[in-house]
This record gives structure tokens, C-alpha cells and sequence, in this order.
């Protein structure tokens, strides 16, 4: 049986540009991941032509640090950067 990660799923700090996306922390890094896609799939943020692109609005515009279009594998680099 395999032992949970417990550093994957240790609660962590929001700030406060993210908590505008996905809510109050502290919450596991896990959750800010699936908050995030539901905030993107909820404002229909993804590109039509290529859905690994987020389209961001003002508030993930905040998170990305300026960048209007992030792709999702860029996008958690971003996101790294607000939680502590």
C-alpha cells in the first residue's frame, strides 16, 4: 500500500491575488490546482483552438503576472510563486 505524500498535501498559504481565483487558504497545493481549472472552465477561459491555453481575465492576470495567455503547463510554474 502506498504511503501518502505528505509534503503534496501539506496546507499552504494563499496570497491574495490567488485567494481571488480559488478562495481562502491555506489549502494543499492539490486543491489550488482543481479550484483553479474549475474558476477556468466556470469563466470558459480556455483557448477554443487550443485548449492548453488559458485565456486569462483580471484576476488570473494577477496570478500569471501580467501574461494574457498561459499554457497549462506554464501555469503552474505561475501559480507556484503565490503559495508558501
Amino acid at each position: 500500500m502506498a504511503k501518502e505524500n505528505s509534503a503534496f498535501m501539506k496546507p499552504l498559504t494563499v496570497s491574495a491575488d490567488l485567494a481571488a481565483v480559488v478562495g481562502k487558504g491555506p489549502m494543499p497545493r492539490s486543491e489550488v490546482v482543481k479550484a483553479i481549472w474549475i474558476y477556468i472552465k466556470k469563466n470558459n477561459l480556455q483557448d477554443p483552438s487550443n485548449k492548453r491555453n488559458i485565456v486569462a481575465d483580471a484576476n488570473l492576470k494577477k496570478v500569471f503576472g501580467g501574461k494574457a495567455v498561459v499554457n497549462m503547463f506554464e501555469m503552474t510554474k505561475l501559480v507556484s510563486k503565490h503559495l508558501s
